[in-house]
Formats: structure tokens, C-alpha cells, sequence
């Protein structure tokens, strides 16, 4: 992934752009057909086990590998695992979050990960954020407290794996982050589905339940599609512009979410997830123009003591 070798004096180019919206509707396609799959009995785990084994069907016949081993080449097994778990334990706390909330409630929570990035960038990545961004990550999790509701009856279950579906994901971009300028492209999409499909082998004949009908074996089959091709879609728009020239594109997944959930489920997200969703949308927006002035103060910046300056705005 070399979406940061990307110019900061740039436009962002329309094709990355378009790269990102494709990939946020194909992951609405991907919740809302989980959420179908597991409201109609099938267990979370077993949907979550079959969106990756599809995921690496698809990789096996459109990339061949086989052809050029070198594509699939790890610099470091153990983390491209540890990434893989992080993006396998994203997509189950997600699927279990979808039994009992809306699309928009996990998809409200899921927003505030580039808050928690933006958090963890500093200890993990040495990219410290300022106070003013602090602040805005503070709003962001306000927004979050909006929309759970801890402590009153509204509260439940599917908040708390939404939550850890959240923070999983952003683990799982931190990963990805830190490996993209030494792993392959395809090497980053093959093992984050290849070790979820063997790791959670011993549990799928306990968790297995075969679709009824032929309808249902498509939409099965489907997920590893949205899934696979999403993360492609991503990658290649990655390598287009910058994470943080992208970053605001990404917030249009919840108009997909609310459309799919009122047409499939006849569900409207309430009052609280509105605020909260609206709160945090506006946070990350703010991280992103922060980004934007930092990157200009940096560029303008005539030593490293005024760089370091600029850094702490």
C-alpha cells in the first residue's frame, strides 16, 4: 500500500475517490447482508468463517498466484496473522452487533475509528496528534456515549460488540499502516482472509448451519465478494492519494446504511444515533482538515523547531 508516498500538493484524483465510494457501498452490501443471514438463524461465527473462505476462493482465480509466487511473499508471518486476527475479530463482533442493532447504529460506532486511530497513531506509529485533534477524538467519543446510552435501558449487548468491532478495526489499520510499505499488496489481502479461515476451522462444524435454498447459498457466497473486493477497492485507491486525503468519503456509507436498512429491514435509526452519528461525522471531518493545516505548516515551516511547532497544532 503506498498510499503515503502520495504528494500532499496533489488534488485528490477523482478515480480514488470513486475507488473508496465503491468500496463503502460494497460494505454495506456486506452488513446488511449479514445482518439478513444472521436474523434468519445462521450462527455469526459460521457467516463470518464463510465471508473469508469465499474471500480466498476469489483471490485464488483472479490473482494466481501460482504464476508468481513472489506476490505472496510475507516479510513477517507472525504480524500479517496478528493483522488478520484484528480484521477477523472486526468482522464477527460485527456480525454479532448486527443480530440485535440497525445498520446505522453499528455503522455510528464504527465511525469513531479514525478517532481511535488518530489516538493510537502516536504511541504505535510515533504520529502524535494535537490538542485541538484530542479535543475533537474527545467529541467523537461523546458522540459515541450518544448513541450507546450506557447505563440506561437502550443499552445493550450489540453495543458493546459493536465497540469491540470498532476497535479491532482500528488495530487492524494501524497494521495495515505499518506493513504497507514492506508487505505486497496481495500478500496484505491474502493472509488477512487465509488465517481466519484456518484458525476458526475446529469451531465451524459446532457453528455450521447449510442454507435451505438455492437464494440463500448466493447470498452466502456473496459476502466473500463484497468483502474481498472492497478491501481491494481500498488498496488501489491507497496507492492513489493519501489515507487522510480519502478519509472524509468514507462518511457516505451511512446514507447506504440507512437506505438498506429502512428498504430490507423497515428499521430508521432514532433521535440519539442521528446526534451521535452527526457528532462524530463532524469530529472526523475536523481530524481531517487538522491534517490538511498540519501538512501545510509542515511544508511551510523554514526549520525543524517550527516543523515541531506546526506538529503540535
Amino acid at each position: 500500500m503506498s498510499a503515503q508516498n502520495s504528494s500532499p500538493d496533489t488534488a485528490t484524483p477523482v478515480s480514488a475517490i470513486l475507488l473508496v465510494l465503491g468500496a463503502g457501498l460494497l460494505f454495506s452490501f456486506l452488513d446488511a447482508t449479514a445482518k439478513y443471514l444472521v436474523l434468519g438463524g445462521m450462527a455469526a461465527p459460521f457467516v463470518s468463517w464463510m465471508r473469508f473462505a469465499v474471500h480466498v476462493a476469489l483471490f485464488v482465480v483472479l490473482f494466481r498466484p501460482w504464476t508468481d509466487m513472489r506476490m505472496l511473499r510475507a516479510e513477517s508471518l507472525p504480524l500479517q496473522i496478528l493483522r488478520a486476527g484484528f480484521l477477523f475479530g472486526s468482522t464477527l463482533f460485527n456480525f454479532f452487533a448486527l443480530d440485535t442493532l440497525q445498520l446505522a447504529q453499528t455503522m455510528s460506532i464504527f465511525f469513531f475509528s479514525p478517532m481511535v486511530i488518530t489516538a493510537l497513531a502516536g504511541p504505535l506509529l510515533g504520529e502524535w496528534a494535537g490538542w485541538r485533534r484530542w479535543l475533537a477524538i474527545a467529541a467523537g467519543f461523546v458522540g459515541v456515549l450518544v448513541i450507546t446510552r450506557p447505563g440506561v435501558a437502550s443499552f445493550e449487548i450489540g453495543h458493546v460488540y459493536a465497540l469491540c468491532s470498532m476497535l479491532s478495526y482500528s488495530f487492524y489499520v494501524i497494521m495495515t499502516r505499518s506493513m504497507g510499505a514492506r508487505e505486497t499488496p496481495e500478500s496484505l489481502i491474502f493472509y488477512s482472509a487465509l488465517a481466519p479461515v484456518i484458525l476458526m476451522l475446529p469451531v465451524v462444524p459446532a457453528t455450521a448451519s447449510m442454507p435451505e435454498s438455492p437464494w440463500q447459498w448466493i447470498i452466502l457466497l456473496s459476502l466473500g465478494f463484497y468483502g474481498g473486493f472492497g478491501h481491494w477497492l481500498l488498496i488501489k485507491a491507497y496507492q492513489q492519494a493519501t489515507t487522510s486525503a480519502l478519509a472524509p468519503y468514507p462518511y457516505l456509507q451511512m446514507v447506504w446504511m440507512i437506505f438498506f436498512g429502512y428498504v430490507i429491514f423497515d428499521q430508521l435509526p432514532d433521535r440519539y444515533t442521528l446526534g451521535g452519528a452527526a457528532i462524530i461525522v463532524a469530529s472526523g471531518l475536523y481530524i481531517v482538515h487538522r491534517e490538511h493545516r498540519l501538512r501545510l505548516k509542515s511544508r511551510s515551516a523554514p526549520n525543524a523547531e517550527d516543523e515541531e511547532l506546526a506538529k503540535k497544532l
